[in-house]
């Protein structure tokens, strides 16, 4: 066969090199498109950290007034006028997300409750060390914890740990 004429391989070669430009152009726009759904993707993340984080911030701030609210509620003295702006304060901040925590009975998670006082009982429940009293509530949004449940940790005390103890002020014999 007889070999092509110099134009048809002129255009074989300009068709190859447009097709390996438009291949090359399609792959940065593709990158581009690509980068620029990350930064969007970023951006709202960012963004919308942010907005939790001046949220939090905000709603730190009326801890101590909510502490105030929930003595005076368990001292009975909250009723009246104050009862129905106390009432409104609570229920404004919780639609904002704030949540208290911290029963009486909740087993012990030191990612929740920050352990005042730890003490041993035969009447305690079985199994993890448990909530005895809540000396102060926490409180978080979603999973962010503004301020962890400060409690009293009651665990059950053990018949070998009392023995152990028996055991350890007799003299041993040698």
């Amino acid at each position: 066969p007889p070999p092509p004429p110099p134009a048809a391989q002129e255009e074989e070669l300009a068709g190859a090199d447009l097709a390996r430009q438009l291949a090359e152009r399609t792959a940065d726009l593709q990158r581009l498109q690509a980068e620029y759904v990350n930064y969007k993707r970023r951006v709202d993340r960012d963004r919308e950290a942010q907005r939790l984080n001046a949220t939090a911030s905000v709603l730190a701030s009326f801890l101590p007034v909510l502490d105030d609210i929930g003595r005076a509620r368990d001292h009975g003295e909250l009723e009246g006028g104050f009862k129905a702006v106390a009432d409104s304060l609570v229920q404004a901040t919780s639609a904002h997300g704030l949540e208290q925590f911290g029963e009486h009975g909740d087993v012990f998670d030191p990612t929740l409750h920050e352990a005042l006082m730890h003490r041993l009982d035969a009447d305690a429940p079985e199994g993890e060390p448990t909530v005895d009293a809540i000396m102060q509530v926490g409180y978080r949004i979603g999973d962010r914890i503004l301020r962890p449940a400060r409690v009293s940790v009651v665990e059950r005390e053990s018949a070998d740990a009392s023995s152990e103890d028996d055991g350890a002020s007799e003299p041993t014999a040698e």
